[in-house]
C-alpha cells in the first residue's frame, strides 16, 4: 500500500474544511496560533515514516499527555488505580464538574481532565517534586528523542487561566481523592499538558502501543502487553471525550486528542499515526485531524472493525 500517496490525497481533500472550527481560545497562548496548519505523520513498526504538511512545527500536546501519565500510573499501581479513577466512557465534556459531583469525586476515566489530575496526583505520591521529570523522561524515552521539552508560555497561560481545572481538583480534594499539595499537582498537570512535540515525534512516541508495549525501534519494554491492551481500549472508548463513540464509528482506531490540535491514533500491529490541525470541533477535538483519520481508514481499510 502506498501510504505516501494516500496521505498526499488526504491533504488535498481536507482543504475544504479549513473554514470550519475554531482554535482553543480559552487558553490565551493557544488563541493566536496560525489556524490553517496541517500535518500528518505515519510511523510503521519497522521504522519507516511517511509525512505530509508542516510536520516539523511543534505544538502543545495537551490531553495527549494523559496517555503517558496513565501508562506510568498503571505501571506503578496496576488494578488498584481504578479505586481512584474509573475506566468507563463519560459521555460528558472533558471538564465537567457535574458528573464528578454525582460520582463522589471519582472521575469516570483517566482521559477527562479530572481523571488525568488524579493520575498526576498518584505520580506525585511516588515521585514527589521529581514527578514532571519522570513524565518528561518517559515521553522522551518513548519517542527516542531527548530534545522534547515543554512550552513555558503555554504553561504560564494555563496556570493563570485554569479556573475550571482548579475547581475540579478542589472538588476531588473535598472527596479525599487528592493526596498531595494541590498547587504541586496542578502545576505538574499543566506542565505535562504544555509539553510540545511535532507530529513525527508524537507518532514515534506512541509506537509502543501498536507493538504490545514494546518500542519496536529501540526494543525497550515500556509496559507489558496486558496493560498496553487496556490503554488502547481506553483510547478507543474514552480518548475523544463525549465524541469518543463518534470517533470509533467514523475512524475505528484507538486514538487520543488534545485541544492543542493534535490527535494520535494506533493501528495495532502495524503503525502509529499523528495528525495536527489546530481548529477544533464543538467537542474540543481537531476538526480536520478527525476528518483526515476518517479518510485514512476509509482509503486503507485499516480500521480495527
Amino acid at each position: 500500500m502506498n501510504y505516501q500517496n494516500i496521505i498526499n490525497e488526504i491533504e488535498d481533500e481536507i482543504q475544504v474544511y479549513f473554514k470550519e472550527g475554531k482554535v482553543a481560545d480559552y487558553i490565551p497562548a493557544l488563541a493566536h496560533i496560525n489556524p490553517n496548519q496541517f500535518a500528518m505523520s505515519i510511523k510503521l513498526l519497522d521504522g519507516t515514516s511517511f509525512n505530509v504538511g508542516n510536520t516539523q512545527n511543534k505544538f502543545s500536546i495537551q490531553s495527549i499527555s494523559k496517555v503517558f501519565t496513565f501508562t506510568l500510573a498503571l505501571q506503578l499501581y496496576g488494578r488498584s488505580l481504578y479505586k481512584r479513577v474509573g475506566h468507563e466512557p463519560s459521555g460528558d465534556p472533558f471538564n465537567s464538574l457535574i458528573q464528578l459531583e454525582y460520582e463522589n469525586g471519582i472521575p469516570r476515566n483517566p482521559f477527562i481532565n479530572a481523571g488525568a489530575i488524579v493520575t498526576t496526583d498518584t505520580l506525585l505520591s511516588k515521585y514527589q517534586d521529581k514527578s514532571f521529570d519522570y513524565i518528561l523522561d518517559f515521553i522522551r524515552t518513548s519517542a527516542n528523542d531527548f530534545t522534547i521539552n515543554y512550552d513555558k508560555e503555554v504553561y504560564s497561560s494555563e496556570l493563570e487561566h485554569g479556573f475550571l481545572n482548579m475547581a475540579l481538583i478542589n472538588m476531588m480534594k473535598s472527596y479525599k481523592n487528592i493526596n498531595n499539595d494541590l498547587e504541586k499537582v496542578i502545576q505538574t498537570y499543566f506542565k505535562q499538558c504544555s509539553i510540545e512535540m511535532n507530529t513525527e515525534q508524537l507518532a514515534n512516541s506512541m509506537l509502543f502501543l501498536a507493538n504490545h508495549g514494546v518500542n519496536p525501534i529501540t526494543n525497550k519494554v515500556l509496559i507489558n502487553e496486558a496493560k498496553a491492551k487496556r490503554i488502547n481500549s481506553l483510547m478507543l472508548t474514552c480518548g475523544h471525550y463525549d465524541a469518543s463513540g463518534d470517533f470509533a464509528y467514523k475512524v475505528g482506531l484507538p486514538g487520543k486528542s488534545g485541544v492543542g490540535g493534535g490527535i494520535v491514533a494506533i493501528v495495532p500491529g502495524k503503525m502509529s499515526i499523528c495528525v495536527y490541525s489546530p481548529k477544533l470541533n464543538k467537542q474540543g477535538n481537531s476538526l480536520i485531524g478527525t476528518k483526515a483519520l476518517e479518510l485514512f481508514t476509509t482509503k486503507t481499510g485499516l480500521s480495527i472493525f
